[in-house]
C-alpha cells in the first residue's frame, strides 16, 4: 500500500507576529471603549435602562407606552438609557428628551448598521457587546423591559443571572406587558422552577406589569426602602 509522505506545513514569515499585533490592537480598542464609557456615564447617578424591540413602529401601543415611560422617568429625576436604536429604544429616548431629561444611547455597531435614533442627547457607540453590557449594568438603577426579540431576551436573562449569582447588587427588573411575557413566565414557573433548575426566590428577581405607572411605583417602593 502506498502511503503519501506527510508534509510539514510551513508558516509564512511574519504571520504569527501580524496575528499578535492584531490581537494587541483589539485589546487596546476594548480598553478604549471601557474608558470612554466610564468617563461618559459616571455623571449619570440615577440612570434607568429601557429595553425592547427595534422593530416597533411609532404608531404601535408599545411605542407610546415606552415614550410615556421615558417622560415619567425624566420627571422623577432619572436618566434614560437605551440601546440607542429605533423602536422601543427611540420611544424611551424621545419621551425623556421631550420632558427635558437626560437621554442616553449606547449604540452597537452591527453588520446591518443600526443607526442611532434622533432623540439621543449623549451617544456612545460600541463594537463589542460585552463592553456595552457592562455599561448598562454598572450605571443602571433598574431595567425596564418591553416586548422584544433575541437581543431583549438576552439582556433580560443576563441581568437576572447577574443578580442571582450575586455578581451585582439587586435592582428592579420590570417587564412591561402581561400578554407578551405571561407565556415565558409560565414556562419559567412550570418547567424551570417545577423541575428544580431555579429556586423559588429566583422567580422573584423580576416583576411583570401592564402599565408604566406600575413600573414607576415599583421603582419608588424599592428605593424608598434602601438605606
Amino acid at each position: 500500500m502506498y502511503h503519501k509522505k506527510s508534509e510539514t506545513v510551513k508558516k509564512l514569515p511574519g504571520l504569527e507576529q501580524e496575528s499578535f499585533q492584531n490581537e494587541a490592537w483589539r485589546i487596546f480598542r476594548i480598553m478604549a471603549e471601557f474608558v470612554e464609557g466610564f468617563a461618559t456615564l459616571e455623571k449619570f447617578e440615577n440612570a434607568v435602562s429601557v429595553w425592547g424591540s427595534a422593530r416597533v413602529p411609532s404608531n404601535d401601543p408599545w411605542y407610546q407606552k415606552a415614550r410615556k415611560l421615558g417622560s415619567l422617568l425624566s420627571k422623577e429625576g432619572y436618566s434614560v438609557v437605551t440601546g440607542g436604536g429605533p423602536g422601543i429604544m427611540e420611544a424611551a429616548n424621545r419621551g425623556a428628551l421631550e420632558a427635558g431629561g437626560d437621554s442616553i444611547g449606547l449604540n452597537i455597531e452591527l453588520p446591518m448598521e443600526q443607526k442611532p435614533n434622533p432623540f439621543i442627547r449623549d451617544l456612545l457607540s460600541f463594537r463589542h457587546f460585552f463592553v456595552r453590557k457592562v455599561m448598562f449594568v454598572k450605571y443602571s438603577k433598574a431595567f425596564i423591559i418591553f416586548p422584544g426579540g433575541f437581543g431583549t431576551l438576552d439582556e433580560l436573562f443576563e441581568s437576572v443571572c447577574l443578580i442571582q449569582t450575586a455578581r451585582t447588587e439587586q435592582f428592579p427588573v420590570i417587564l412591561v406587558g402581561n400578554s407578551y411575557w405571561d407565556p415565558l413566565v409560565k414556562w419559567i414557573e412550570e418547567t424551570l422552577l417545577a423541575e428544580g433548575y431555579i429556586s423559588p426566590e429566583d422567580r422573584l428577581l423580576f416583576t411583570v406589569v401592564d402599565e408604566v405607572e406600575e413600573a414607576m411605583a415599583i421603582l419608588r417602593k424599592f428605593y424608598s426602602s434602601q438605606p
